[in-house]
């Protein structure tokens, strides 16, 4: 590492390892900055279990803190935002222990301070000259608490709207202080580029997937016991819990009705009370945490990504795509992704159109063979890592930054 410029970089949560949405972007970008830069990571660790994975970092980084963050004390404290009129989300990742960690590791000849998120801003606002500041904002955040709003019941509804409104002003200001700042695809930076009061543009860069990871022609190890239908995602979040709630409240009898054996896995980590009642009902089986997504993808017929709450692009639906396993999606659920329906995924937006879908699927080989195929084709060309890390490395080699273009296949596990 000796002779590289050092960077500052912070991020919400762990980057590693990359087995969330979030996680997989922002240990793209950590490992992709240790090829040209000594990284000083600044991180909190919101999962004990993660702390396992310190030792390895400090292998890839010149620094590394890890910060413990209990989320129920956090959410606690968030409620402090209701009185600071800050964003809940900012008052919740506001914590004295990471504002003295990186007040000291910015006394040091950094080049650049990189944030992950508009959460971790909040750290390195006061400029410090001879140095970039440069923010990835990865999804708008304010957006989706905007569409929270439209869901949900008082009084909720107004918390969420209030968290929209607070979080789009924070992200205008930040991109006004910003020396870069990027969303995760161009719909995205154009939601903030059409933003009043904003004075510089907001770049994007899209996520990407390891094709040679996620490969359908990789011999693996099928499921004990498999299923037709797939869900993947973090069983605990929000918009994942949401949709495929509604899935298999309204979709699936429709389904089974139809194909009385027809199986649905709901694969993914810490499933809520929710989802798990859900196992062994109506032919769903609910998986937990696997340690390898690809064999449920593999043995699959098809994929179902029915969010309604979406922003950014989906791994998830990147990553089926990789495994040219056909998709039924809806609209939300593609977006930022520049395929097209009944030739990359199909796309429904009710609940009788998703079965009608899924049937022709499960009833035509060919025609799942077919966009399975074209799905491959379009992330082997357009959604590889280095491909997108590209567009990174050239908006910020117009800020003078040394900035390697080099960007080899990572052989780590990723999952949506």
């Amino acid at each position: 590492m000796t002779g590289k410029p050092e960077v500052l970089f912070l991020s919400h949560r762990i980057p590693y390892p990359p087995n969330k949405g979030d996680k997989i972007r922002s240990w793209r970008l950590l490992k992709h900055l240790t090829r040209s830069f000594r990284v000083h990571l600044a991180c909190f660790v919101d999962d004990p279990a993660d702390f396992e994975h310190a030792a390895f970092l400090r292998s890839v980084c010149a620094s590394t803190t890890l910060i413990r963050l209990d989320p129920l004390k956090m959410k606690a404290k968030s409620v402090s935002g209701f009185v600071t009129g800050k964003p809940l989300s900012v008052a919740f990742y506001n914590d004295h222990r990471m504002r003295m960690a990186v007040s000291k590791l910015r006394k040091k000849p950094l080049v650049a301070e990189i944030a992950f998120s508009s959460t971790m801003a909040q750290y390195i606002r006061k400029a410090i000259p001879g140095r970039q500041r440069v923010i990835d904002f990865c999804d708008a955040d304010s957006e989706k608490w905007r569409a929270y709003s439209e869901g949900a019941s008082p009084p909720m509804n107004w918390i969420y709207a209030r968290e929209g409104r607070r979080l789009a002003a924070l992200e205008t200001d930040i991109v006004n202080w910003a020396d870069a700042s990027f969303a995760i695809t161009p719909a995205e930076a154009t939601l903030f580029n059409c933003r009043p009061g904003l004075e510089r543009d907001v770049g994007w860069w899209s996520n990407g997937v390891d094709a040679d990871y996620f490969n359908p022609a990789l011999v693996l190890p099928q499921p004990l016991a498999g299923a037709e239908v797939v869900f993947v995602g973090a069983m605990d979040y929000r918009a994942n819990v949401e949709a495929i709630t509604e899935f298999v409240d309204k979709v699936w009898p429709i389904v089974r009705k139809q194909s009385p054996s027809l199986n649905l896995a709901i694969v993914g980590a810490n499933p809520v009370r929710k989802i798990h009642a859900l196992d062994g009902c109506d032919g769903i089986s609910v998986t937990g945490r696997v340690e390898d997504v690809r064999p449920w993808l593999q043995q699959a017929k098809l994929v179902v990504a029915p969010l309604r709450v979406a922003r950014g692009i989906q791994n998830k639906v990147l990553e089926a795509m990789a495994m040219a396993t056909p998709i039924v999606a809806t609209p939300e659920a593609v977006t930022g992704i520049s395929g097209r329906h009944d030739e990359t995924y199909l796309v429904a937006d009710n609940a009788a159109e998703t079965a009608v879908h899924i049937h022709s699927l499960l009833n035509d080989d060919d025609k799942a063979a077919r966009i399975g195929a074209a799905a491959r084709a379009l992330i082997v060309d357009r959604y590889r890592w280095p491909t997108q890390l590209q567009r990174l490395d050239r908006a910020l080699g117009h800020l003078g930054l040394d900035y390697s273009s080099s960007s080899a296949a990572l052989s780590v596990y990723e999952s949506a």
